[in-house]
């Protein structure tokens, strides 16, 4: 209905040029767009507003222009002039009414385009240290960044998730040394315990593993433990192996694979590092003080220059990152989105900086990143800042243990990446209308309870009777419903654009109280058959677009409550 309306207007214009009312060479970009007060139509434009000037009339005066040289379309039922300018359009009820089918020709497609045209696109998230279990923030993560490529594949593009281990550094070793010192009896509260060692149960099941000699089977790499308590570098192989498996079966339990799994010790294992520093050395973009190497970031807009290698040969953090994303351009990808906790922040300018003084032709701004806020759990009012297993976060599966995988997933992923969160326990766990998730899908339970109830009277689905009668929708509440329906395809290609999924989250919410609205003012089992049929295929048609955005959500879609 949308786009009926934009061709309207745009032949509207195109006549007004013809006229001379409109100068030949103006070429505005239409805007329709729903409007908030049914009072005022269905769909609203301030197309009058934005070319008053241009055409030396009065706002309400080109507006009536713009009608009058509307062509005639059996979509539109009225059109009205309202405030400085504005033109209501009214649609018809056959008209409107049509989305319904289309709802269900089209099915598990509906909101699905090919506007990507294949072009690839990869996805980076989560990309946790394997140190320890996942925590609620790597949640958040893995949530957008799982939601953002559902996003994306439904609009046509060829996605790859990959997940970056940091398996090397300060970090893999705190690991191995806690394991270690677990191993051979120490505790956390022991004055020996290694200064920034970890503390959580988990380090226990691991050291105890380690001393079985277990057999961990990760993602690419099955680990025997020795059993020697005094071979750190292979309690290290072991405690990397033992956590990834642990954080595999976390994003398990939460829904979300990958296609990659890259690891940072081959950057170095495979001379990718090195390769990147003589590139930026022979690029002469680098320079020697105080014993250390030195990247020029400021020649591209870093607010100061950043050592790369340190005095002591170690490199620092961004340049394995710098390497890492020299590596995915060479794979072919030219869209990369990087969804990170906004601690990454300070690294998207020098990591950028990086890549441009690399001169291997990649883009100014490459790549995107969505950074997400922290989450801050609640219970009851009160912050819950500790899991046993895991010494001093709460985990993802603690939450999914708490609430489900379906609450955890909606209420991670629908709110904006870039604002703080906080997750409520006790409203997750709630079957009532303030649990958004649970409204959303009981709107769906209540389609399929409804369908129900018709077949135990005998008075089952009739789809060709539905489809002829569509035009019997007149309530305002149903033409509530269809306008909202009609408006999805727009909500998956914008959210997908912007790597904004709360868009579909906010969508399901606006159906959801569209349907019950409608379903509490509306009876459907009504002794008139076609105008019972044409109700039940709109609650048919609302149930299969709860389905397909549920689905963008990587949340389940429940036939009873």
């Amino acid at each position: 209905m949308k786009e009926t309306i934009i061709s309207l207007l745009e032949n509207a214009v195109d006549t007004l040029k013809q006229q001379g009312t409109l100068p030949a060479d103006v070429t505005p970009t239409l805007k329709v767009d729903p409007t908030k007060d049914k009072a005022h139509g269905d769909y609203a434009t301030n197309l009058a507003l934005m070319l008053a000037k241009p055409a030396g009339k009065k706002p309400r005066e080109l507006a009536e222009a713009l009608i009058a040289a509307l062509p005639q379309s059996d979509a539109v039922e009225k059109v009205e002039i309202a405030g400085p300018g504005f033109i209501n359009f009214f649609t018809a009820t056959d008209a409107a009414a049509q989305i319904v089918r289309q709802v269900l020709d089209a099915g598990d497609t509906f909101g699905r385009s090919l506007a990507g045209r294949g072009h690839k696109v990869q996805v980076e998230f989560v990309s946790a240290n394997p140190t320890g279990p996942l925590h609620v923030g790597h949640g958040r993560g893995a949530a957008i960044g799982d939601c953002i490529s559902r996003l994306l594949e439904a609009t046509g593009y060829d996605v790859t998730r990959e997940f970056y281990y940091n398996d090397a550094g300060a970090q893999i070793a705190n690991l191995a040394l806690s394991v270690q010192a677990r191993a051979k009896g120490l505790t956390p509260d022991d004055d020996a315990w290694p200064a920034d060692g970890y503390r959580g149960d988990y380090i226990t099941e691991v050291a105890n593993d380690y001393l079985a000699g277990e057999t961990v089977h990760a993602d690419d790499r099955h680990v025997t433990a020795k059993g020697d308590p005094d071979d750190l570098d292979a309690i290290r192989d072991f405690a990397v192996a033992w956590l990834r498996r642990e954080q595999d079966l976390d994003l398990k339990a939460f829904g979300v694979s990958f296609d990659v799994y890259f690891l940072e010790s081959s950057l170095y294992r495979e001379g990718k590092v090195e390769e990147a520093v003589e590139r930026l050395i022979a690029g002469g973009h680098t320079y020697e003080q105080d014993g250390a190497l030195w990247l020029r970031t400021t020649d591209f807009g870093d607010d100061k220059d950043r050592v790369m290698r340190k005095s002591d040969g170690s490199y620092t953090y961004f340049l394995p990152d710098v390497a890492y994303h020299l590596n995915k351009w060479q794979r072919g990808f030219e869209t990369v989105i990087n969804e990170q906790g906004a601690d990454h922040h300070s690294t998207v300018t020098r990591v950028r900086a990086g890549l441009q003084a690399l001169e291997t032709g990649i883009p100014q701004g490459w790549p995107d990143y969505v950074l997400h806020q922290m989450v801050m759990v609640t219970r009851s009012g009160v912050e819950v800042k500790l899991s046993k297993r895991a010494g001093s976060y709460v985990t993802v599966r603690d939450l999914i243990d708490e609430v489900g995988r379906d609450a955890t997933r909606f209420f991670l992923a629908a709110r904006r990446a870039d604002s703080q969160l906080t997750f409520d326990i006790d409203l997750a766990r709630s079957q009532s209308n303030d649990n958004p998730v649970y409204y959303v899908q009981y709107a769906h339970a209540r389609v399929c309870s409804m369908l129900r109830k018709a077949e135990a009277q005998g008075l089952g689905f009739d789809h060709d009777l539905a489809m002829v009668s569509l035009g019997k929708l007149e309530e305002d509440q149903e033409k509530a419903v269809m306008n909202r329906l009609a408006r999805f395809p727009e909500v998956v290609a914008h959210a997908a654009a912007s790597r904004e999924p709360q868009q579909v989250a906010q969508y399901l919410l606006d159906l959801a109280a569209e349907f019950h609205s409608c379903y509490n003012a509306v009876k459907v089992m009504v002794d008139d058959d076609e105008l019972r049929n044409a109700r039940l295929a709109l609650g048919l048609a609302t149930r299969q677009v709860l389905r397909n955005g549920l689905d963008l959500m990587g949340v389940s879609a429940p036939e009873e409550m």
